[in-house]
């Protein structure tokens, strides 16, 4: 045999990895910033909730700053924060996670991007994990931010996160199929 080993799904140890872990806490209370929860569900393309899925997040701070050695802007970032999480999906698909509502980076065109978090999904039956952002419903900056403008206009909702009360936010991961979330190829 020769040439490159070929792609495997993630099997069945997956689940068994990531037990116990559904939600993410990525703040103190000395973390500065809009407190947050974000909560949703992961679905299958036949709309059936993933029960092993693991959600990573990666994100600015509450003043647009990473905690990442390329990020050297003169504002140091917040030292309470360190800006990465992940939760593994329940029985019924749910994750969550408490952060705080990210600020403003620069982005490619040198302008700033609206306030985003970066996620990753991996699951079972998956050869590589899928990327997508998260934006904030409501929020003005949306309008302007050069990676949102590249999805086509009627899918963009499946990029926002909606508000569902004090502080709270809902965002559903759609694996495939009707309403399927827009992933990057990144």
């Amino acid at each position: 045999m020769s040439g490159v080993t070929p792609s495997q799904t993630v099997g069945p140890y997956f689940g068994i990895m990531i037990r116990r872990r559904a939600e993410s806490r990525q703040v103190t209370d000395a973390t500065a910033g809009t407190h947050i929860l974000v909560e949703g569900q992961v679905f299958d393309g036949a709309g059936e909730p993933i029960p092993d899925a693991l959600v990573e997040t990666w994100q600015a701070d509450a003043n647009g700053r990473y905690r990442h050695a390329e990020d050297c802007r003169a504002q140091p970032p917040d030292p309470a924060f360190n800006g990465y999480g992940w939760a593994h999906t329940r029985e019924d698909g749910r994750f969550g996670f408490e952060t705080i509502k990210p600020g403003r980076v620069p982005g490619p065109d040198g302008r700033d991007q609206a306030p985003h978090i970066a996620v990753s999904v991996m699951a079972r039956g998956i050869l590589t994990r899928f990327i997508t952002r998260i934006y904030f419903e409501g929020e003005a900056a949306n309008a302007e931010d050069a990676i949102l403008a590249l999805v086509p206009e009627d899918r963009r909702p499946t990029l926002i996160a909606c508000r569902a009360g004090d502080g709270r936010y809902r965002f559903d991961l759609v694996m495939q199929g009707p309403g399927e979330t827009v992933f990057f190829d990144v």
